[in-house]
């Protein structure tokens, strides 16, 4: 009976990846609008730096150690074999400990935003905290080996990049968007920034209509085709890296319900708790109906149909969102956002919600799917008493 080779330390570039996804988006959300530098009274900022602040909740420090915890986790994993996990540990909550620092010292330069010692000790704290928890998952995530031979028995290849992209998909709702899961709105960044730069008054979107008004039905029909076109595409992206061996259908439900649920506790904490399922309107409901109903019958397309589909659904998606104007009370809705401190992760999920249609295409256009699974699944793989290989393997 042939059994499983036995699994090596292997690093995992899943880890590594997302860690430099993880950064970008610490440094945006800590140095986030950009705006207002300040250079002068350079003098002073060890004096502001030192000083304890005197304003500061429980929820203000719970949430910057939260906010570094996966931060630990990942440092861990991504020095993962290099280190053993003791020298890992330590290692991670130095790394974590200078780049708060860091981000607390460009933070000075800005005036929307306050350096606080506190503000490096509960980013500290978060990232030892997450690089112990790193340390304690390693044994059963990396060394044992059930994710990789999960990933053997169910991916075409190796799907690092992938299952980055995917993973950002549900945390890209946090930033509050005109249609739901209309993603990638870069044109009224461009005009804001002509505006800002060049002090032309444009709307380019307009200019591309050429003065065109919708009514509330044309509304309502680009709502439904943004949202049907931007979960199918997403979801697509899931279905097409499985083989024929994976659960398709639970995995790529479950990917859907963490975009859908990460959106609504999203807006009940930027707006209010009764506005949680708010973008749950007549549009956002057709278009989930016209995905699931696409994805039925695409889910049956080879591998590689099923990437030009997600190519075609996350264009049409990107095009719509940026051709069509925010519905007016979407705008109206917008006032009421809840100043606080979850805010200050803002800015970094306005860039992920632009940023993320432009990284799944870039990776679609990048690199095309192999025809044949990497691995066949062995009678000593995980689940071997519902999974069999399709062929014997031919005696050398």
């Amino acid at each position: 009976m042939p059994t499983t080779p036995p699994l090596v330390a292997e690093a995992s570039p899943f880890s590594r990846a997302a860690l430099v996804a993880y950064l970008f988006l610490i440094m945006y959300a800590s140095w986030y609008p950009f705006s207002g530098w300040q250079t002068d009274n350079l003098v002073a900022i060890l004096d502001v730096a030192r000083q304890w602040p005197r304003y500061w909740t429980a929820f203000d420090a719970s949430i910057n150690v939260v906010g570094y915890l996966p931060l630990g986790v990942l440092l861990v994993f991504a020095l993962y074999p290099l280190c053993s996990r003791p020298v890992s540990v330590l290692l991670a909550t130095i790394a974590g400990t200078l780049l708060s620092v860091t981000m607390e010292g460009v933070q000075y330069f800005l005036p929307s935003r306050v350096t606080s010692i506190l503000d490096v000790i509960t980013n500290s704290s978060g990232t030892l905290l997450g690089a112990l928890l790193g340390a304690l998952l390693i044994p059963s995530v990396l060394e044992k080996g059930r994710l990789r031979l999960l990933r053997r028995q169910w991916l075409h290849h190796e799907a690092s990049r992938e299952m980055l992209i995917l993973g950002l998909w549900p945390l890209a709702q946090i930033y509050p968007q005109a249609y739901l899961f209309g993603l990638g709105q870069i044109l009224p960044l461009i005009s804001f920034w002509l505006d800002e730069y060049f002090a032309i008054d444009i709307d380019l979107s307009a200019v591309l209509l050429q003065g065109l008004e919708l009514d509330a039905a044309e509304y309502l029909l680009s709502e439904t085709i943004i949202t049907a076109c931007g979960a199918t595409g997403a979801v697509l992206i899931c279905l097409f890296i499985l083989n024929r061996h994976a659960p398709k259908f639970w995995l790529s439900s479950l990917l859907l319900v963490a975009a859908v649920c990460t959106k609504a506790l999203a807006s009940a904490l930027l707006f209010k708790p009764e506005y949680a399922f708010g973008w749950l309107t007549p549009g956002a409901r057709g278009g989930l109906l016209i995905s699931a109903i696409m994805l039925y019958g695409f889910s049956f397309a080879p591998s590689r149909a099923q990437r030009r589909l997600a190519i075609l659904m996350l264009l049409i998606s990107l095009i719509l969102i940026n051709l069509v104007p925010s519905n007016p009370y979407f705008l109206l809705s917008m006032q009421n956002l809840t100043h606080g401190k979850f805010l200050n992760f803002y800015g970094a999920a306005q860039f992920l919600s632009i940023c993320w249609p432009l990284l799944a295409l870039w990776y679609l256009f990048d690199r095309p799917i192999p025809a044949s699974p990497l691995v066949e699944p062995q009678a000593g793989d995980l689940y071997n008493d519902t999974v069999t290989a399709p062929h014997q393997t031919k005696q050398q």
